[in-house]
């Protein structure tokens, strides 16, 4: 069965920069649509970005011009650029997959966590 996995979280400093990355298995078939999403503690869950196979791209107010979605779609990768991170960034990021074919898959989370 399809699976997501994350890596690329960790500690930094505000200011500061990091590139997570989201790797889909189980699969061949190129995702339509792939995108970060992220939750902090005591918060919904809110999309972050969104990347379709196309080159569409969708970014929340709060990240864009200092985040930057990209994909891979031979390896079904998605990253996340972050750059200029702030505190309030500090959340647990999911990577989500959609593919007309499979539906919609989500992967376990990475945590990132800026400090001040």
């Amino acid at each position: 069965q399809v699976q997501l996995v994350e890596s690329g979280g960790g500690l930094v400093q505000a200011g500061g920069s990091l590139r997570l990355s989201c790797t889909a298995s189980g699969t061949i078939l190129r995702a339509n649509r792939m995108g970060w999403f992220r939750q902090a503690p005591g918060k919904e869950r809110e999309l972050v970005a969104t990347l379709t196979s196309g080159g569409s791209t969708n970014y929340a107010d709060s990240v864009r011009g200092r985040f930057t979605i990209s994909s891979d779609g031979v390896k079904n990768t998605v990253y996340l650029q972050m750059n200029s991170l702030l505190p309030e960034d500090t959340a647990v990021y999911y990577c989500d997959a959609t593919w007309a074919a499979l539906g919609r898959h989500w992967g376990q989370g990475t945590q990132v966590t800026v400090s001040s």
